[in-house]
C-alpha cells in the first residue's frame, strides 16, 4: 500500500496533519488503534494559559519568549516566536476553511466554564459553549441552569455558587422525559452519550421545558449532553426563546465525540483513507531513513510512504509506555527522555507539578525523531508524545497538538516542493 504520508495515530494531531497534507494534495492514511483523547474534550482548545514556572498568560503571542526561555526543550521552544504566531493564526484560518466554528484569538485567552463552574483561560471554543471575556464578570446577570434528573456528571448548584460570585443570579431547574426511564434503571447508563441520544429526538419537548421554566432570565444554561447530532442543537436553538449556551460535563464528551467524527469525516471525504482498529508494529529502517511500516492487521503486507507522522498519544492512548524501571516508546523505540530516579516522576501531591508530565519522544527542531541520538529523516513526531512540556499546568495540549501537526504538514510540504 504507497502514500506520500503515514501518519500513526487518528486523534486531534494526526487528523489535524492529515486533512492539511490532503488539501495539499497528498495522499494520506491514517491508522488508528482506537478512541482518542478528543473523546474526553472541555469543547475548548488551550494554547497558553500559564508559563512553565506558573505565571498565569493572559496573551499567548506576547508570552512565548518567557517560555522559550524557561522551557528550551518545549515544543513552542522548537517553533519559535516567529513561526508561533503563524502557526496559531493558521491554525484560526485552518478550523474556520473547514467549517468548524470556534470562537478565540491567540492574541488573547478568553474564558470557558468548566462541569464545576470554575472559569479557566483557552483558546479557542466550539461554538454554543459558554464563555467570558473576563474571569470576574460573566454575559449575563441572571441564568436559569437545568440538568436532568439522575445526572450525575453535572453540578447546577456548584456552577450557581460560582456564578454569584461574578454577580450572576441563578435559579436551578430539574427535568425528566419519559424516554430516560429506561436509562435511569441503571445509573451507569445515565451517561452524556446515552442522554445525547435520548434528547436528540425530543428536541420539541425539550424545548418547550425549557421555554416554561425560564422565565425573566436572559440565557438558559444547559449540560452538553445535546448535539450528538449536529442538527439537533441549531433546532434547540431556534424554538428556545433565549440564548441556550452549553456548559461541559465530565467526560465523556459529547463535544469532543462530535469533533473526532466531524474530523474523520472531514479527512475521509478529502480522499483520506483511515484504517481504524490497527496498530503499527514494527518498521523497515536503514541509513536512518524509513521505508516501510507494519501493521497487525496486514500482516506481511506493508505501507510505503515517503513521510511518516508519529501521533499516538502519551500515557493514556499507549503512545507512551511506563514501567517501574523505564519509560519507552512502543512503535518505533524512538529516544525517549526521562529521569533515571523513579522518584522523580511524581510528586506525591496530586496537584502540584508531576514529573513525567514533561517526559516524550526527543526530536530535532523540525520535529524528526531521534533513535539512538540519531535524527530519523523522514519520521516526524506531533502532539502530546512530544518532550519538554506539561499540558496540564500549562493549559497548553490542545495547541501544542495542532501546532506541531500544521508545522509538520509545513515541512513536509516544503520538502517535496524542493524535490
Amino acid at each position: 500500500m504507497k502514500f506520500d504520508t503515514v501518519i500513526i495515530g487518528g486523534g486531534l494531531s494526526g487528523l489535524v496533519c492529515g486533512i492539511r497534507l490532503l488539501q495539499q494534495g497528498q495522499r494520506c492514511v491514517i491508522v488508528s488503534s482506537g478512541q482518542s483523547a478528543l473523546h474526553f474534550s472541555s469543547g475548548s482548545f488551550d494554547l497558553l494559559n500559564a508559563l512553565p514556572n506558573g505565571e498565569n498568560v493572559i496573551n499567548p503571542l506576547s508570552s512565548i519568549n518567557d517560555l522559550v526561555e524557561q522551557a528550551p526543550k518545549h515544543p513552542y521552544s522548537k517553533i519559535g516566536k516567529d513561526n508561533f504566531e503563524k502557526l496559531s493564526s493558521e491554525a484560526e484560518q485552518f478550523f474556520r476553511e473547514i467549517d468548524v466554528e470556534l470562537t478565540g484569538t491567540a492574541r488573547k485567552n478568553h474564558y470557558r466554564i468548566t462541569p464545576m463552574g470554575i472559569l479557566k483561560p483557552t483558546w479557542l471554543t466550539m461554538d454554543g459553549f459558554a464563555t467570558a471575556e473576563s474571569k470576574d464578570n460573566l454575559p449575563w446577570n441572571k441564568v436559569s441552569i437545568f440538568n436532568i434528573t439522575g445526572f450525575l456528571d453535572f453540578y447546577p448548584q456548584f456552577i450557581a455558587d460560582e456564578f454569584l460570585k461574578t454577580g450572576t443570579e441563578s435559579d436551578i431547574h430539574l427535568f425528566n422525559l419519559e424516554a430516560l426511564d429506561q436509562l435511569r434503571r441503571n445509573p451507569s447508563e445515565m451517561r452524556s452519550t446515552n442522554i445525547a441520544r435520548i434528547l436528540d429526538k425530543n428536541i420539541e419537548e425539550v424545548s418547550r421545558i425549557l421555554n416554561e421554566k425560564s422565565g425573566d432570565s436572559e440565557a438558559v444554561i444547559f449540560p452538553a449532553c445535546i448535539g450528538l447530532e449536529a442538527s439537533s442543537l441549531d433546532k434547540l436553538r431556534k424554538l428556545v426563546k433565549k440564548p441556550v449556551v452549553l456548559i461541559p460535563t465530565m467526560p465523556p464528551s459529547i463535544a469532543g465525540i462530535h469533533t473526532q467524527q466531524y474530523l474523520h469525516d472531514y479527512f475521509v471525504k478529502a480522499g483520506g483513507v483511515y484504517m481504524l482498529g490497527d496498530s503499527i508494529r514494527n518498521a523497515d529502517m536503514q541509513e536512518n531513513h524509513i521505508s516501510k511500516v507494519y501493521s497487525f492487521n496486514h500482516g506481511d503486507i506493508p505501507f510505503t510512504a515517503d513521510n511518516f507522522v508519529l501521533a499516538t498519544g502519551s500515557y493514556f492512548s499507549q503512545g507512551l509506555i511506563a514501567t517501574s524501571d523505564e519509560i519507552y516508546e512502543p512503535v518505533f523505540n524512538l529516544d525517549v527522555s526521562y529521569s533515571t530516579d523513579r522518584k522523580e516522576w511524581y510528586n506525591p501531591k496530586m496537584f502540584e507539578q508531576q514529573g513525567y508530565h514533561h517526559y516524550g519522544v526527543k526530536t530535532d527542531d523540525s520535529f524528526r525523531g531521534m533513535y539512538k541520538e540519531k535524527v530519523i529523516q523522514n519520521l516526524f513526531v506531533a502532539g502530546a508524545i512530544l518532550e519538554g512540556f506539561d499540558p496540564i499546568k500549562e493549559g497548553s495540549g490542545a495547541g501544542v497538538s495542532i501546532l506541531t501537526s500544521l508545522s509538520i504538514a509545513r515541512t513536509i510540504l516544503s520538502n517535496k516542493e524542493r524535490g
